[in-house]
């Protein structure tokens, strides 16, 4: 505690600054440990990245997709509206979407907050996402040497459960839009 107090008295702070922020971070943290939710104190909302697991929120099968690769220009990851590769992790038994397979999906729910136009912000709980493809086995056909693009605002399953922001408007995925039951 000494040498915390002291690195803080060098940096230029007065002492009766840097004592009451050191007891009161004391106290949060006893308090902290005492409650038993030191972890969400600590815990920070970051972008869907490599090895992110989310939750599946449409009947195509899946139930839990750990995320491959963003498919985004951003490096850092992916945010609400954008698409990702995922493998299946968990799936129902006759489901269209089976586990181990690669599929492509679009981030519904996010847990880090993204700043809309009036100055609000949004949030969810978990992240979560749409399937809206399939990665098939590259078949090799000679006469076929063009590249397809490939559009992803078709969504495998039927419904889409919970709700879904209104930033995929700008995102055009209609389609998920009117799938969803509610829409904030």
């Amino acid at each position: 505690m000494a040498a915390a107090l002291a690195s803080r008295f060098s940096r230029g702070r007065s002492l009766i600054g840097s004592l009451s922020n050191a007891f009161s971070g004391l106290m949060n943290s006893s308090n902290g440990i005492m409650n038993g939710n030191i972890l969400s104190q600590q815990q920070q909302r970051t972008f869907i990245q490599m090895g992110t697991t989310l939750k599946v929120v449409d009947n195509s099968g899946a139930k839990e997709v750990k995320c491959i690769q963003s498919l985004k220009a951003n490096k850092k990851g992916a945010r609400l509206g954008d698409i990702i590769v995922g493998s299946v992790k968990e799936a129902i038994p006759k489901g269209k979407v089976k586990k181990g397979k690669v599929v492509y999906g679009v981030v519904v729910r996010a847990a880090m907050q993204k700043g809309r136009v009036d100055g609000s912000q949004v949030k969810f709980d978990d992240n979560a996402i749409v399937v809206v493809g399939i990665k098939e086995k590259k078949k090799k056909k000679p006469e076929e040497n063009k590249k397809n693009k490939v559009e992803f605002n078709q969504p495998t399953g039927t419904r889409v459960f919970g709700p879904v922001p209104h930033e995929m408007r700008n995102k055009k995925q209609l389609k998920i839009l009117a799938l969803a039951q509610h829409m904030v």
